[in-house]
């Protein structure tokens, strides 16, 4: 274990790498359940897609744990999983399958620009400053969805202030604002108990502290009546959603999938567009989540961005862990499930202490219990680990500090990369808001030459994406 890990090296243990992963776990587990709720709404079976959330996630996350060595947990993609059922099916009426087909393309594009360094490139080319934006951005990012889901907000609104077309549609209520909700509702009672406690126990600096918030607020919640101990012991229909995963299995491969997808030359501009917009998104969110929390935590250092320069192999953990994160999303096709993605919850494991692949190992392996123990990883609730998140995001934005304010040609790049993540609820819409500005900057102040070409090149992908988004 510590020869294959190299634990020692990276200052840590097996009981601090084990907390963490059952840490990710948790954070992230809401995944198995959301996931099939959503894509089985296009028609897929909601088996299956729950079977083919479990594998996908548990593959992509045991190869960036054994192969790169890393910390990362990997999944189906919140935002990734919802372009796919309502713009690509919905919208535009792809079938799932041939949705499906799109996504596994996507997933070659992603390990054809990571072998060939690309994806690479694109990190090196990011100035620093935006990098320390992106870092501190997706900390507010993760606080922000801790907030969501525990409860904590609503939206007020005044119908008389929407905004009407002439032609009496309304696109968007103008008056909308988040609030503070009503404190009488028992799951935000427990979220607040839950978050109060983690920081009592963070403070005192107690080992574990975010797990044992976790469990803690579980068990709490159980005569709160938040928690549904009915649950344990109920059938998950096992053998149902494995005789299921034959639909989807191999589907984007099939005649109904990519064998269908380029058949109407009128549609193929449209299926690239779509593939571009799938890529690039998945592509971005990756190298967001890996420089917010790699440089922050020291899990990428000095040395390894130094092995980065070589152009062939793998001789870096970046380089593993971007071809890692790059085979998943396939793989996650081929079983039946939208992109697989790096989880920015992976942070939740990393405040805990994770700084090796036996945390990843260890995500995995609950992931394949999961098959089995799926009622009672359901009935760890929102408020349980919105806690966890919310610290995380609290320990990240120290990336911050690193960004000079009083310079506002630095300031308004890092200000645009770090808040618009939790404005937009996207890392990468963060990212390109952080790159268009960063260019506008050097343009005004004649100093567009000292632009990497490759974040042009990104930028103009970004503005490409937005058209792309706007037309379809």
């Amino acid at each position: 274990m510590e020869k294959f890990f190299k634990l020692k090296e990276h200052d840590t243990k097996v009981s601090t790498e084990i907390l963490a992963g059952i840490t990710t776990f948790f954070a992230m587990s809401y995944i198995i359940f959301v996931n099939p709720s959503m894509l089985s709404q296009t028609g897929m079976p909601w088996g299956a897609v729950f079977i083919a959330t479990i594998i996908a996630s548990a593959i992509g996350t045991l190869v960036m744990g054994l192969f790169a060595n890393v910390p990362y947990a990997q999944a189906p993609g919140m935002g990734l999983n919802a372009f796919f059922t309502y713009t690509v099916c919905f919208a535009l009426g792809f079938s799932w399958q041939q949705a499906l087909a799109m996504v596994f393309i996507c997933g070659l594009v992603n390990i054809f620009i990571t072998v060939t360094k690309i994806r690479k490139s694109i990190i090196k080319s990011i100035p620093v400053s935006l990098q320390n934006a992106i870092g501190g951005g997706i900390g507010i990012f993760i606080a922000y969805i801790g907030v969501k889901s525990a409860g904590l907000l609503n939206f007020t609104s005044d119908p008389g202030k929407n905004i009407v077309l002439e032609s009496g549609t309304v696109i968007a209520d103008a008056s909308a604002v988040p609030a503070l909700v009503t404190l009488n509702n028992p799951v935000v009672f427990l979220s607040i108990i839950g978050l109060v406690l983690t920081i009592v126990l963070l403070v005192l600096k107690v080992k574990g502290s975010i797990l044992i918030g976790i469990f803690a607020t579980t068990i709490i919640g159980i005569p709160m009546g938040v928690v549904d101990v009915s649950k344990i012991g109920a059938t998950t229909g096992i053998a149902e959603s494995f005789k299921a995963l034959g639909t989807t299995f191999g589907a984007a491969l099939g005649s109904q999938g990519m064998l269908s997808l380029f058949n109407d030359p009128a549609k193929i501009p449209l299926v690239l567009m779509t593939i571009f917009a799938f890529s690039l998104s998945d592509t971005f969110d990756t190298i967001g989540t890996f420089i917010g929390t790699g440089r922050r935590s020291g899990i990428f250092s000095a040395e390894d961005e130094k092995a980065m320069e070589s152009s062939t192999g793998f001789k870096s953990k970046m380089d593993r862990a971007l071809f890692a994160d790059a085979i998943a999303t396939s793989i996650g096709a081929l079983f039946g499930t939208s992109n697989t993605t790096t989880y920015v919850e992976s942070a939740a494991g990393i405040g805990a202490g994770g700084r090796t692949g036996l945390t990843s190992l260890t995500t995995a392996v609950l992931f394949i219990a999961c098959i089995f123990l799926a009622p009672v990883a359901g009935m760890v609730p929102a408020a349980a680990t919105a806690p966890a998140l919310i610290v995380v995001g609290i320990m990240m934005m120290a990336a911050f500090k690193e960004i000079k304010w009083d310079d506002m040609d630095e300031a308004i790049p890092a200000f645009f990369a770090g808040v618009f993540m939790a404005f937009c609820y996207s890392i990468s819409y963060g990212i390109a808001t952080g790159f268009i500005f960063y260019c506008i900057v050097k343009l005004c102040k004649r100093q567009f030459k000292e632009v990497h070409p490759i974040l042009i090149v990104s930028t103009l992908l970004f503005i490409l994406n937005f058209i792309i988004l706007a037309i379809i």
